[in-house]
């Protein structure tokens, strides 16, 4: 199973998340016991799960209603947090709420010049923090996601102004901005913070890999957990979970227009990336600027493999630049290499087959063109015909 967390439409939110996890199964009134026990050591707190709909959606709104008892810093929390105990939440649970916790230290602390240990939560509050990072820590283990590949899709911030303990902030919030610098976002889609330091916190934990668009899966089961804003959009956050039988992997793709480099420099060329380690090279004859004809050279390579590419491409040719278009997820299927023997002539000949799987099902096979161009040369019968006859070899090996 794999697991795609969606906040594109409106963000997220630490009682959003609790609302869609436990649209996904888990017990409402367990979620409620848990929640409750945790936060009431830190303030007044009441929680309610219920359905509701956001702009014609039905959602699940986890309403938490909290006072905190005194402002409490990041250490004190901890300290406190220890002293609790619930049956049903095990160290994993509680693991996994520390590494939440100390995201948001950590930000906070970035953002205000200070240390971890004096970082107060004003912002998130204490009791409502607790709740919301406790519930959904509970949900995501009891639900086992924390076992599944995990997707997150890039965050809807929002935009506008609020006002905070420090003043009147733009959207983001500083600390929001922070956990989440290394994640896909863009502002909008309304003058509301949608994506708050205590989601983004949960969502930077939860996700295994960010990704621009979706992977694929297959058998979806799609929920909703409602933020408590009514807007002009739906106020929902989106889970997904479903089977993906196809692997993902994540590749870059880098491209130049070529308008000056002969028809040898380009061989040279394709030949000198797949020896860097370049996945596939295309070369394909195109128009470029002043309608000269000219070549556009696109090469997919793992990110790893990326800036060793782009330096062989600009050597190799004398571009002056490459385009990197990042983290294109490519679905690949297992592949296996498999000798068939086969009478040529009444000579035995091995040939390899390349295959390619999904599970234990055989969806491609092709015949090693350079093993068939061996024989070829050889036996003197062309190479056409020794590819057939390793495909007719191998399809009665299969059988």
């Amino acid at each position: 199973m794999v697991v795609i967390i969606d906040p594109q439409n409106s963000g997220i939110s630490g009682n959003m998340m609790v609302g869609a996890l436990a649209s996904l199964g888990v017990d409402h009134e367990d979620i409620i016991s848990v929640m409750e026990h945790y936060a009431s050591h830190f303030g007044d707190v009441k929680v309610e799960i219920s359905q509701v709909k956001k702009s014609g959606i039905s959602a699940t709104y986890a309403d938490v209603n909290c006072r905190d008892k005194e402002p409490v810093t990041y250490m004190e929390l901890l300290n406190g947090f220890d002293s609790i105990n619930h049956p049903d939440v095990g160290p994993e649970v509680t693991g996994f709420v520390k590494k939440v916790f100390k995201t948001l230290a950590e930000a906070e602390s970035k953002v205000h010049g200070t240390t971890m240990e004096k970082v107060h939560f004003h912002e998130v509050g204490a009791a409502d923090a607790v709740a919301d990072v406790v519930g959904a820590a509970y949900s995501f283990f009891k639900l086992g996601l924390n076992k599944q590949k995990v997707y997150g899709m890039p965050v809807a911030l929002g935009g506008g102004r609020i006002k905070s303990m420090h003043g009147v902030l733009s959207v983001p919030a500083p600390a929001t901005l922070e956990i989440l610098r290394n994640v896909p976002t863009f502002g909008g889609p309304v003058e509301q913070e949608l994506a708050t330091p205590t989601g983004a916190a949960l969502l930077v934990n939860m996700v295994d890999e960010f990704c621009k668009f979706y992977p694929m899966v297959t058998d979806k089961t799609v929920v909703y957990g409602a933020g408590k804003y009514e807007l002009s959009i739906p106020n929902v956050l989106r889970i997904i979970t479903g089977d993906s039988h196809v692997p993902m992997d994540k590749v870059y793709i880098l491209e130049t227009n070529l308008d000056n480099v002969t028809g040898e420099v380009l061989g040279h060329t394709f030949d000198r990336l797949m020896e860097k380690g370049a996945r596939d090279v295309t070369i394909i004859p195109t128009l470029t600027k002043k309608n000269r004809p000219g070549h556009l050279l696109r090469v997919i390579t793992k990110p790893e493999d990326s800036d060793a590419i782009a330096e062989a491409i600009i050597r190799e040719t004398g571009t002056l630049g490459v385009r990197f278009l990042p983290y294109s997820h490519r679905s690949t299927v297992s592949r296996e290499i498999v000798p068939v023997e086969v009478d040529v002539n009444g000579m035995k000949k091995s040939i390899r087959i390349k295959v390619g799987l999904i599970g234990e099902d055989i969806v491609s096979s092709k015949t090693e063109y350079e093993d068939a161009k061996e024989v070829s040369i050889e036996t003197g019968i062309p190479v056409k015909d020794i590819m057939a006859m390793a495909e007719d070899a191998f399809k009665k090996f299969k059988s």
